[in-house]
């Protein structure tokens, strides 16, 4: 059998004006999943990235410590979901019953757990299906999206080969509802506890995939640096 490790990138810059680049937290957890790997003689025969600047930037932080690396290929279909997309689109029929909502979700930095469960409320609306905005991609869409990366993954690829997918926790979200029939609400559940730079196994067999761990951060737990262990 082969093996898809999916690897969420390293922590980004929550708060700031550009979420989408690692912080100098991001780029360590990146180095020493890097060296992790090439300890454990996991020989990589194929990686890809979404396009997006932090799941690059982690693949090329981890690639550059290990002594055998794929050139990075680009698939969009790995690419995060658009959570600003939601949150603006969905939060105006929210503020009635949480009309201090704009506020927080403005300062996350400031109000790290309210945000947490006002953003978890509209991920509840949008992957629910009843709250379909035009011009908003919807849950099913997103899912579907994902599932044709993971399908160009398998066309492609020969049995027992190692393939590394840089990534983000919407995306490996998406890939748990559709390998284990998990509910998008449960999935999101698990979708909160995905630590930065963690990998999740997947085993495949021609066309067949099956889940074999998830959220492995063991090469993070043995720093015995607790500030290495980020979710966002």
């Amino acid at each position: 059998m082969g093996s898809i490790y999916l690897i969420r990138h390293g922590q980004a810059s929550f708060g700031a004006d550009d979420y989408d680049v690692l912080s100098p937290v991001g780029v360590r957890q990146a180095e020493v999943l890097g060296k992790h790997l090439e300890q454990l003689g996991i020989s990589l025969d194929r990686c890809i990235s979404g396009s997006l600047r932090r799941q690059q930037h982690t693949a090329n932080a981890a690639l550059e410590h290990m002594s055998r690396a794929p050139a990075l290929d680009i698939d969009e279909a790995f690419n995060e979901f658009d959570a600003d997309a939601v949150i603006r689109t969905l939060l105006p029929d929210l503020l009635p019953e949480e009309p201090e909502a704009l506020h927080i979700l403005r300062n996350g930095a400031q109000n790290r757990a309210e945000f947490q469960r006002l953003f978890a409320k509209l991920i509840g609306r949008w992957i629910s299906g009843e709250h379909d905005k035009p011009g908003l991609q919807s849950w099913q869409a997103y899912v579907e999206q994902v599932e044709g990366g993971l399908r160009r993954i398998l066309e492609q690829a020969t049995s027992k080969q190692n393939i590394a997918v840089f990534t983000s926790g919407g995306t490996i979200t998406a890939l748990l509802r559709l390998i284990t029939g998990v509910p998008a609400a449960k999935a999101f559940e698990l979708n909160w506890q995905i630590v930065n730079t963690s990998l999740s196994q997947l085993k495949f067999r021609g066309s067949e995939v099956s889940l074999a761990s998830f959220n492995s951060h063991v090469h993070l737990q043995l720093l015995k640096a607790p500030e290495l262990i980020t979710y966002r």
